[in-house]
């Protein structure tokens, strides 16, 4: 995942509840006060009836952590830096997250995007923030530091370090109040915690059906930075317990390390994993003490072996598949696990966010929740995978199974016109869906597909109303290394004008809120609409022209208004080369024409002069004016237009070398999604004559 945290972190921020964190710590400064949070009060209501039954609640307090301390030492937000180690589970049953924050520990760079700069002494006001991940959304939740105290003991998370590091202890309290109360962390799914605190893809892999290389694998996930966590399966009695070799039933651990080493003449796979509980070890072959490392040569013991209890251990590759039922892979895109040491795999990605209801008909559901994707190229085995995530507020404490259904079909010829949404003729009782592996829980669904290449909708059923964000993934060729072809557009969607999208990424790159300037532009830009190389994205000279060319003040800005104009515009352009292109990422150059007078049809203000051939090459004269639009709107500007238009000129876009006299030549050559880029963007922009193509 390590490659990626740059976009996790210039991902829009949610505040949840509404709290903003600097507003009341520095509300609670001021006073010289310390926060009390009333969304999640210190009551037996955010802990959950069921979790205390059976206690003396009259011995319950909240407490801060320096009145547990009770002056004998200072608390400290991290101390000597996190790992796993500073971990121990309390009473709720959450070793499904406590396992998965275990693991992120082994990534401090994202770690630290969840924990952020906190502490006990500088500008300390009782008030704590952390972040999770939910439907494509960063959320920050605002906790108060008083903790949950039964008969001098914590009740949940136990800081260790001589109980002065309470870090482990707010996060799980922020992660309670993101799901409501403590109660509710009493039991979940592995895979939900991971995409909360990393907003990644999980792969799940049945250990006793597996016969791959389970090492290879897991060493290959952790040199790609991904959390790797394991669980395994009930005991007759449903409930979780300590077994007699050591291990706990019903329980999630940390993958936490893999090895092949040399024991008695031979190589022998190992496993290191830990235990939320902090203690209680496996006793098996390779646990700590065994008989295994007195007979392993001294380099080997020297580099793994350690003696402590602290709830991580070894174990041999047989007995963790003989004893593991799962084993959750999670990284921001799908890992594949037959590719042992090749060179990591590239892969595209669609998201949708939207909002689905039950259908009164069969007809109305399938109009309303369809999304259509096509497969470029003939590649291997699960060359496409398709996750859902489902907003947890929108669930219910009762609700076992996930809300969502859906199927996928491969569009026939005849229906591909229909792109943009199919007919219920379409969906007759004879089209069979095409089949995939599929793992879910209770808050997210993952299938992996082999898919022909061809035109593809994914069709969405529901039992009752959700919010979810669906994404799409699609394996790309290994050979496919230019620029050009790893170039793909976001998918943008007219809905983003409506739901306040399109505000909020204003507002993260304006100055102050309220204008961005064209080194603004570009970032906004290259990071929320385009994915690809660093080389394949808008130059500030491109910006400098779209800002000139949509600047109504002619200030050098633009203000969220002509943003939104712009905004407007990108959305078209893109619904245009999407409506044309015959193979996914490219579309023929002589379809270039239709998008031009398609682009005119949408609505945007531009006209198309000419189409031919100039000194052996294909060219396209767009005219990218919009005067009439512009007096309109300008009013008593209409002078200073008039100056401008002066510089507005022809763009020429050469397409390859092909012969003007050649049309079978002209339609085998490719336009790439960098060249359509150039295309839009030459459309918005002035340039004087004599500027470069």
């Amino acid at each position: 995942m390590a490659h990626n945290q740059e976009t996790l972190a210039k991902t829009p921020v949610i505040k949840f509840k509404g709290q903003d964190f600097n507003f009341l710590r520095d509300h609670c400064l001021s006073r010289g006060l310390l926060f009390e949070d009333e969304t999640f009060p210190a009551e037996t209501s955010s802990i959950g009836l069921q979790l205390l039954q059976g206690k003396n609640l009259s011995r319950l307090m909240w407490r801060r952590p320096k009145d547990i301390l009770e002056g004998k030492s200072e608390p400290h937000f991290i101390l000597e830096g996190a790992s796993r180690f500073d971990i121990q589970q309390g009473e709720a049953g959450d070793c499904w997250f406590l396992a998965a924050l275990g693991s992120l520990t082994q990534n401090p760079q994202h770690l630290q995007k969840i924990l952020m700069d906190q502490s006990f002494s500088c500008h300390y006001a009782g008030i704590f923030r952390f972040r999770f991940w939910q439907c494509g959304q960063w959320v920050e939740v605002v906790v108060d530091d008083r903790l949950p105290i039964l008969n001098r003991e914590y009740l949940f998370v136990h800081p260790r370090n001589n109980n002065q590091e309470f870090w482990p202890c707010l996060l799980e309290k922020a992660y309670a109040k993101f799901h409501g109360s403590y109660l509710n962390l009493h039991y979940g799914f592995l895979p939900d915690a991971l995409v909360d605190l990393t907003g990644g893809v999980v792969t799940g892999i049945d250990l006793h059906s597996f016969p791959s290389d389970l090492v290879m694998i897991l060493k290959t996930a952790a040199k790609a930075g991904s959390l790797v966590t394991c669980g395994t399966p009930a005991s007759p009695t449903g409930e979780a317990r300590r077994m007699e070799d050591g291990l706990v039933s019903q329980h999630a651990y940390t993958v936490t390390g893999a090895e092949r080493i040399q024991y008695r003449g031979s190589w022998e796979d190992l496993i290191r994993l830990w235990n939320p509980w902090g203690n209680t070890e496996w006793r098996g072959r390779w646990a700590d003490r065994s008989p295994e490392w007195q007979e392993t040569h001294h380099q080997w013991r020297r580099l793994l072996y350690e003696n402590k209890d602290d709830g991580e251990f070894w174990m041999s590759c047989q007995d963790f598949q003989d004893n593991f039922s799962c084993l959750y892979i999670c990284n921001q895109f799908p890992v594949s696990l037959n590719h042992g040491n090749m060179p990591p795999e590239r892969w595209s990605q669609m998201m949708f966010k939207n909002h689905a209801a039950p259908g009164n008909t069969t007809e109305e559901l399938l109009r309303d929740t369809q999304f259509i994707f096509s497969v470029p190229e003939s590649m291997e085995d699960n060359n496409v995978v398709m996750s859902f995530n489902i907003m947890p507020q929108n669930l219910k404490a009762k609700d076992e199974k996930f809300p969502l259904t859906f199927k996928v079909f491969k569009v026939d010829p005849q229906f591909q016109p229909f792109w943009k949404r199919l007919p219920p003729t379409f969906f007759s009782q004879f089209r069979n869906a095409v089949k995939g592996i599929v793992s879910k829980t209770k808050c997210n669904l993952t299938k992996y597909f082999s898919l022909s290449p061809g035109t593809y909708v994914v069709v969405i059923a529901t039992y009752r109303e959700v919010e979810f964000l669906l994404r799409i993934f699609l394996k790309m060729p290994d050979g496919d290394r230019n620029p050009s072809s790893n170039f793909s557009l976001t998918t943008l969607k007219a809905s983003l004008l409506e739901n306040g999208s399109q505000g909020s990424i204003f507002h993260k790159y304006a100055h102050q809120g309220l204008d961005i300037d064209a080194t603004q532009l570009q970032s906004l830009l290259n990071q929320e609409l385009l994915r690809g190389t660093p080389g394949d994205t808008f130059s500030l000279d491109e910006c400098r022209s779209i800002v000139a060319l949509m600047d109504l003040k002619a200030n050098g800005k633009l203000e969220q208004e002509e943003f939104s104009r712009l905004w407007s515009r990108l959305v078209q352009c893109q619904s245009v080369f999407q409506n044309i292109q015959k193979r996914s990422g490219v579309f023929l150059s002589v379809d270039l024409w239709k998008a031009i007078k398609d682009a005119g049809k949408a609505g945007a203000p531009w006209g198309c002069h000419d189409w031919g051939s100039s000194d052996g090459g294909v060219c396209v004269h767009v005219c990218v004016g919009g005067g009439k639009e512009r007096e309109r709107e300008r009013g008593r500007e209409r002078e200073r237009e008039r100056e401008r238009e002066r510089d507005i000129h022809t763009i020429s876009l050469l397409v390859g070398k092909t012969s003007a006299d050649s049309q079978e030549k002209t339609e085998q050559q490719v336009l790439c999604p960098g060249l359509h880029r150039h295309l839009w963007a030459s459309r918005l922009r002035t340039q004087s004559p004599s500027s470069p193509n």
